[in-house]
């Protein structure tokens, strides 16, 4: 009996030792995994959600997840007794005792999540402002293609005009935007354009010297097209809609609204919708050097919900998506976010301080 009372002992002697054991170091692979995957699907399914709101006359609203605090708590509970006597009965020299084991464990997954809402200055600071001409030029020099970053954030170069979205009408861009779009397309590609930025934070838009003919003749169309000086290699960048001199390059940028307004009004919407004037039909697509030139997102609509979506949501009885196949529109929805990066200038909101017990 004191040997069955000695390992008794022994086992909650253990199960103490291992309520000591820390469990936040485990959790952290698989949180920062999951929370992660969260954000980013939300965060998807949220900007899709706002195109199609604007597409139908409704506002945006977008909620930032400010903070995410995982709070874990574990209590264990351990008791024993144990009582061994000699005693003189019926048995002369028997032993007897009594062993009692207890345990009692609890677990608590309390996570805190702050939500921001994006309103008032806030808002208008990110959603009404100017892109940054410099936020323009980083893109294209981290690898974003030129063609897709300047139809949706330059609304005019050089007073070349892209296409203008407005609630009543959509005006087709200028005939020469294209053929520009496709000339400076073809030099990134080559890798003989690129942005410096001065000590004094001037801007300057640097053509290789040395450029093969292909690429000599994609630099002259530019210089005609935009008034340059074609014998220049270097011209300044300033935000703008005209231009100082020929050795100067003036970009009128958008706003995320003006952006998001362009998106917004590709969106194939349900054709009862448009019968019962619920929402205005698609406009028709500019006419480029190659012909219609294609949407930069395509974003369909169908009572059921798509099997192999990238990303869904409903709105209105029907399911607005875009397709996990479609390579180009998945692309740039997600360069969407890195637009949004940059226009949050200015000083931020001090995030909520959140004071979580630690309890074990």
């Amino acid at each position: 009996m004191r040997a069955r009372t000695i390992a008794g002992l022994q086992i909650l002697a253990s199960l103490a030792m291992a309520g000591c054991a820390s469990i936040g170091p485990t959790t952290v692979a698989r949180d920062r995994f999951d929370y992660t995957e969260a954000v980013a699907e939300s965060w998807k399914s949220q900007m899709l959600l706002n195109l199609v709101k604007m597409r139908y006359g409704d506002a945006p609203v977008f909620l930032d997840v400010g903070q995410v605090v995982a709070g874990y708590s574990m209590q264990r509970t351990v008791s024993a007794t144990a009582n061994a006597l000699a005693t003189q009965g019926f048995s002369p020299g028997a032993t007897t005792g009594t062993l009692g084991l207890g345990a009692e464990g609890r677990f608590n997954d309390s996570p805190t999540i702050t939500y921001t809402p994006l309103a008032g200055e806030n808002f208008a600071r990110q959603m009404m402002t100017p892109i940054p001409p410099s936020a323009i030029l980083s893109v294209i020099q981290a690898g974003l293609p030129l063609e897709n970053v300047f139809r949706l954030g330059v609304q005019a170069i050089n007073g070349v005009d892209n296409r203008r979205v407005r609630v009543d009408h959509v005006r087709p861009a200028s005939p020469e935007f294209y053929v520009l779009l496709q000339d400076l397309g073809r030099l990134q590609n080559a890798g003989d354009i690129g942005a410096r930025v001065d000590k004094d934070a001037q801007l300057t838009l640097v053509f290789r010297p040395s450029l093969s003919a292909v690429e000599e003749s994609a630099v002259r169309d530019t210089a005609k097209i935009l008034a340059l000086d074609p014998t220049a290699r270097q011209f300044r960048v300033v935000y703008g809609s005209v231009a100082a001199d020929d050795k100067e390059i003036a970009l009128l940028t958008r706003s995320m609204v003006e952006v998001l307004e362009d998106l917004s009004s590709m969106i194939t919407v349900p054709e009862a919708h448009v019968k019962e004037r619920r929402v205005r039909p698609r406009p028709e697509v500019d006419l480029g050097p190659n012909g219609p030139v294609p949407p930069l997102v395509r974003i369909t609509s169908s009572v059921e919900r798509p099997g192999d979506a990238f990303v869904a949501v409903p709105y209105r009885g029907y399911w607005f998506s875009i397709d996990d196949r479609d390579v180009a529109s998945k692309h740039l929805l997600s360069s969407i976010m890195f637009l949004f990066t940059f226009v949050q200038t200015g000083a931020k909101d001090a995030a909520p301080v959140l004071t979580i017990p630690a309890t074990r």
